[in-house]
């Protein structure tokens, strides 16, 4: 084991086993693709390395790497189908294709972009609201990527492989009030399954999260459920009221009229 891997691990705790690796160069940085296992499952670190030697570093459980040689598959196709780049009619902001791959608590953005070195793939990670962290491959390395992704995928698996049979969870929502976002994200680790409510803020994405623990939707559902009916009947009671007045109003004049005609 390099003293790379062995930094790696130890940062990670004791326990973590390295079962398989798969090295890249592409132009002038170097990939490395590790299989790991620790206590909870199999994951895979993926670590850039450049001309200078700094390293860029992500993590994804087993599931996640096989949506992102996924969408790997769909950029390079993206890609070959590009022309020739046009210094005089850029993409704006430099992108050409997005995705997002959404993972428990994890978000990875994918950006296939092109500035005035060429076209390249970015990947970046996000946790909660932790600092995100990002590789760069340039476009030409896409396929031989993928090919070693693969590999390791079909070796491995896409499983996460925890001890524990991990439940079907159901599908990310999210909706759109105003000018806010609104992200539900169901999650499970040791302590059980969560739900992480996250309001963002289109212009600065700026966000806020609660996590709320799966025994406690019930009464958050009821304590919704008993806002909305209260929120209706304030809104129907001037209706109603309003429905009586004219009703008593209309009683009170037939009774008029009624006693003239008797005169």
């Amino acid at each position: 084991m390099s003293d790379r891997e062995s930094t790696e691990d130890q940062s990670q705790g004791q326990g973590v086993q390295e079962l398989a690796t798969k090295t890249l160069s592409v132009q002038t940085k170097r990939y490395y693709i590790d299989v790991k296992q620790n206590r909870r499952g199999k994951f895979i670190k993926i670590a850039e390395v450049g001309a200078s030697g700094g390293k860029s570093r992500l993590t994804l459980a087993m599931s996640a790497a096989a949506a992102l040689r996924d969408h790997m598959t769909e950029f390079s196709e993206h890609y070959a189908q590009l022309g020739p780049p046009n210094p005089d009619n850029p993409p704006e902001d430099g992108r050409l294709k997005s995705e997002v791959i959404i993972n428990e608590n994890k978000r990875y953005y994918l950006d296939l972009k092109e500035n005035n070195r060429g076209r390249f793939l970015k990947v970046s990670q996000t946790v909660n609201r932790a600092r995100r962290t990002q590789i760069a491959l340039p476009a030409q390395g896409l396929v031989e990527f993928k090919n070693a992704l693969t590999e390791l995928l079909d070796e491995f698996g896409t499983e996460n492989g925890t001890a524990d049979v991990q439940p079907e969870l159901p599908e990310n929502r999210f909706i759109r009030v105003e000018n806010k976002n609104f992200y539900f994200d169901i999650g499970n680790n040791y302590r059980g399954i969560f739900m992480r409510v996250s309001e963002v803020q289109p212009r600065n994405q700026y966000r806020t999260s609660i996590t709320i623990p799966e025994r406690s939707w019930a009464r958050f559902r009821d304590i919704f459920s008993d806002y909305v009916d209260k929120m209706k009947e304030l809104r129907t009671a001037p209706v109603e009221e309003e429905e009586e007045e004219d009703q008593d109003r209309e009683q009170r004049e037939g009774d008029g009229e009624g006693d003239r005609d008797e005169e």
